[in-house]
């Protein structure tokens, strides 16, 4: 049996968790700080004309002044909540506002409206709604009076509605919130999707690891059971001096030995293969226990699927093993029935016979539990009790034992 654990380690591997550099690449996508670093630099050099050449005395410090303002405005962006909280940052938006305004009166450059539109931008990104519509109002109202009426000493032949137009960029930055949010909440819906897969493929792991551990059990059990019996019987004949008999229980032994092994290989090919020939390994069974009698089969044969067909051969080779050890030498009888939405399966056995003296204190109850627990997850259902009723094996009613397997198929 060494193979099998080794080829399940194969088979059913543990889900691995995602490489750390991918769960980390999810937060660089959703606001990566090198792009808005990038776009911040852009724009303040964008914005070096907004000081011509040629001006000089206090017109030109005023415009440098008022530059800087818009500037340090410009990167506060970067700034976090902890670091500049929201009304702060919302006043130094309304100054920013009002030196846009301001720089456009005084610089007579092109490129000054364009703090207008940075400044309510940002405010359309940061903040809800009720907060960032009065902020691109005003800078609409500033930007787009100061052209229309012509303030300030410089008069720049630019239309009064592309200053009152910087207000419209406030939904633009609202847009991109959404969209940078709806992107968190796909990445962490993704993120706990994969957690639930990772748990699931566990679970699913670990029930397949429950599948095999009952699988090698009943196997053992079964071909242990046996051997231990006819050991046990050799050991008495021995003890009474009868060699030839006790002979006869050991190579009996010997024999139970190669079918054992030959039921391990056939357990594992079962394992390993996708359909099992249940009437055919349920009289190879029967024989093998020492029952001549084939099982019964009744109803309409049809596939099951591997999973069923595996639960209903490990439940007979449950009960054949059970009726070993406690009533060795009981006539078995295993019924197959096959109904439109189910199949049936009991294994009967009658009481001991004269001479057979039951194996005691060879079970560890596990072997009913594991068959239980292998046909409730198929839906089905599996009782073990004396057998008094009769049926349709009456003759072995009495003191003998039946265990039912009902499966939906």
């Amino acid at each position: 049996m060494p193979s099998l654990s080794g080829s399940y380690r194969q088979r059913v591997p543990l889900p691995a968790a995602p490489p750390a550099e991918r769960r980390g690449a999810t937060s660089a996508q959703i606001d990566n700080p090198s792009v808005r670093y990038a776009t911040t630099a852009v724009l303040i050099l964008v914005a070096a004309p907004v000081v011509p050449s040629g001006l000089t005395g206090a017109r030109a410090t005023v415009t440098v002044a008022l530059l800087v303002v818009n500037c340090v405005v410009l990167a506060s962006r970067h700034l976090p909540a902890s670091v500049l909280p929201a009304r702060p940052r919302i006043a130094l938006l309304v100054v920013g506002a009002a030196a846009a305004a301001a720089l456009i009166a005084v610089s007579g450059s092109g490129f000054a409206p364009m703090f207008g539109y940075c400044i309510a931008g940002h405010a359309g990104y940061r903040f809800p709604s009720d907060r960032a519509v009065p902020i691109a109002v005003l800078c609409s109202v500033l930007s787009g009076g100061v052209l229309l009426f012509q303030l300030g000493p410089a008069h720049l032949d630019i239309p009064w509605y592309v200053g009152a137009a910087s207000g419209f960029a406030a939904p633009l930055g609202m847009v991109n919130r959404s969209r940078q949010a709806a992107i968190t909440a796909a990445l962490a819906a993704s993120e706990s999707a994969e957690r639930a897969a990772r748990a699931e493929a566990r679970e699913a792991v670990l029930a397949e690891r429950g599948r095999i551990a009952r699988d090698v059990h009943d196997v053992l059990a079964h071909s242990l059971a046996g051997i231990n019996m006819q050991l046990e019987m050799a050991d008495a004949l021995l003890e009474h001096g009868e060699l030839d008999q006790a002979r006869g229980a050991t190579r009996r032994a010997q024999s139970l030995v190669r079918e054992s092994l030959v039921e391990a290989r056939r357990t594992v090919t079962a394992l390993r293969e996708d359909t099992l020939p249940l009437a055919e390994t349920l009289t190879a069974m029967t024989r093998s226990a020492g029952h001549p009698d084939p099982p019964t089969i009744t109803g309409q044969p049809r596939e099951l699927d591997t999973r069923t067909a595996q639960a209903l051969v490990r439940a007979a080779q449950e009960a054949l093993t059970n009726a070993h050890k406690h009533a060795p030498g009981a006539p078995v009888k295993i019924i197959l029935a096959y109904t439109p939405d189910a199949v049936d399966l009991q294994i009967v056995n009658g009481a001991p016979r004269d001479g057979h003296r039951p194996l005691a204190d060879t079970g560890s109850g596990m072997g009913l539990v594991g068959m239980r627990e292998r046909i409730t997850l198929l839906g089905g259902t599996a009782t073990a009790g004396p057998h008094t009723d009769g049926g349709p094996v009456e003759h072995l009613s009495g003191r003998g034992w039946r265990v039912c397997v009902t499966i939906p198929a």
